[in-house]
């Protein structure tokens, strides 16, 4: 594994054990997600960079879209969880409750 391939992948698990492990507020949470989505962004840049091939240059910028509309969707959500509930904490939240 080059040093490049282990960087990407550990600032994947990175971001993956700090949605699992650390899930207090909401803001943090989202933090991982786009922490997960930028190193796969990264990854596949430098994949398809490696590959020489135009055939798969337009699935970074695809990604980068998803992420793009994951970001403010989660934003959304922030917002209207802070207005409702008073703050961003996760144990707060109760999914049976409107």
């Amino acid at each position: 594994m080059t040093p490049t391939h282990f960087a990407f992948s550990s600032t994947f698990m990175l971001g993956l054990m700090g949605l699992a492990l650390h899930r207090t507020h909401l803001l943090s949470a989202l933090l991982c997600l786009e922490a997960m989505m930028l190193s796969l962004f990264i990854a596949l840049s430098i994949w398809t960079l490696q590959l020489d091939s135009t055939n798969f240059s337009a699935s970074p910028m695809l990604l980068l879209a998803f992420s793009a509309c994951e970001a403010s969707a989660g934003l959304a959500l922030l917002v209207a969880t802070s207005r409702t509930h008073g703050s961003d904490r996760l144990q707060g939240l109760s999914l049976l409750q409107c």
